[in-house]
């Protein structure tokens, strides 16, 4: 059953938008399975087909750290018709995700990272003034969480040219990163949804919740609508991320219950 996802892994199996080019273009298979159900496993909960426990495209077992997230899983599997499609399956994709980089959090980690030296919160508009005060009343409050609950002050530019952030600034954020792969995966996909590791972070900290982050990470793109119309293709783009979004919420919900 693993080859199922071999065409949505990705060159990075944490890259959502990656996955779902690929899914896009991969056939559907036919459902092979009667019921999906959960069974307890060394250190977690196993979603099982038929009491075969599913496994990532390179064989290892899925293992999710809750019942109520493999629950989920397991519903996506039993909600499939007679052809299998990974599409409707964001949560079972996003636990292959996990169970290919469970030895490499710190890797991912390193990658959340990255997005803190050039974090979408930091590059403003300077003009109209209606968008760069927008972009003020989402963001700014993401900035002044991050420097008194976190003690990362950054430093904001205007326009597209890069500005080098203090690397205290990046260390004082990444110090609070959490540590367990599921959170650590699913910190990584909010961040690469929406370009801002400060985002993430705020909804896995419960500083924003994930309307206020979705929206946030939208601004520059709904303002556009509200001025030109809407793109359908960019607006196609934004519902398939916004499914991978949902999913990453959910994980980061379960684990903090």
């Amino acid at each position: 059953m693993r080859e199922l996802f071999d065409e949505v892994a990705g060159h990075s199996p944490l890259d959502p938008q990656e996955s779902v080019r690929r899914a896009t273009r991969a056939p559907q298979r036919k459902r092979f399975y009667k019921q999906a159900a959960v069974a307890p496993a060394e250190g977690g909960f196993s979603v099982t087909l038929d009491g075969k426990p599913i496994r990532t495209p390179s064989g290892r077992q899925v293992v999710a750290p809750s019942s109520g997230i493999a629950e989920q899983i397991a519903a996506e599997w039993n909600a499939q018709g007679e052809t299998i499609d990974p599409l409707t399956m964001p949560l079972t994709r996003f636990a292959n995700s996990v169970g290919e980089v469970a030895d490499r959090v710190d890797d991912v980690a390193d990658d959340v990272e990255k997005y803190l030296g050039s974090d979408l919160l930091f590059y403003r508009a300077g003009h109209p003034e209606a968008l760069v005060a927008r972009e003020a009343a989402y963001w700014d409050p993401v900035l002044a969480w991050a420097a008194n609950h976190l003690g990362a002050h950054f430093i904001l530019s205007e326009g597209i040219v890069h500005v080098t952030q203090p690397e205290q600034a990046i260390k004082a954020a990444r110090a609070v990163f959490p540590a367990d792969p599921w959170s650590v995966a699913a910190l990584h996909v909010v961040t690469t949804l929406t370009g801002s590791a400060l985002l993430a972070l705020a909804l896995q900290r419960g500083a924003l919740d994930s309307d206020e982050v979705w929206a946030a990470a939208h601004v520059d793109d709904d303002w556009n609508v509200e001025k030109w119309g809407v793109d359908e293709e960019v607006a196609a783009r934004r519902a398939a991320r916004f499914i991978d979004f949902r999913a990453a919420v959910s994980i980061l919900d379960a684990l903090k219950a």
